[in-house]
C-alpha cells in the first residue's frame, strides 16, 4: 500500500502545460506563451560550437582519407608495406578518435552566458 506524500502537491489541470503555453515554476498562475519563452530562451550552440564540430569533423575526414587505399590492380600482386603502412594502420585511427573526441567536446560544451 502506498502512501501520499503530503508535501508533493498535483497540479492543477489549467496549470498543464499545452501546446501554446507553458506554466511559470510560480505558484501565481501566470502563463507565458512558447514564443515568447522561446525567443529569451538561450541556443545551446553558438558560433564557438559550430566552429569545433566542424573541426571535427574534419579531423574526421583526414583520418578516414588516410585510411583509404592500398589496394592494386594485380590480384596476383601482394604489396604489404603499402597495405599495412604506419599511416594507414596508426595515425589514421588516432585522428578518427581525436574526431569524436572534438566533436563531443563541441556538443557537450556550454556556451558562456
Amino acid at each position: 500500500m502506498s502512501k501520499k506524500n503530503p508535501s508533493m502537491k498535483s497540479a492543477p489541470l489549467d496549470a498543464v502545460a499545452s501546446d501554446e503555453t507553458i506554466a511559470q515554476p510560480t505558484t501565481s498562475g501566470n502563463k507565458v506563451s512558447l514564443k515568447d519563452w522561446s525567443k529569451g530562451a538561450p541556443f545551446s550552440f553558438n558560433a564557438k560550437n559550430y566552429r569545433l564540430l566542424l573541426i571535427g569533423l574534419a579531423i574526421n575526414i583526414l583520418g578516414f582519407i588516410l585510411m583509404i587505399g592500398g589496394a592494386t590492380d594485380d590480384p596476383a600482386k601482394f604489396d604489404g608495406d603499402a597495405l599495412f603502412s604506419h599511416t594507414r594502420i596508426t595515425i589514421a585511427p588516432m585522428l578518427i578518435v581525436a574526431g569524436y573526441v572534438v566533436i563531443m567536446y563541441a556538443i557537450m560544451k556550454k556556451p558562456k552566458a
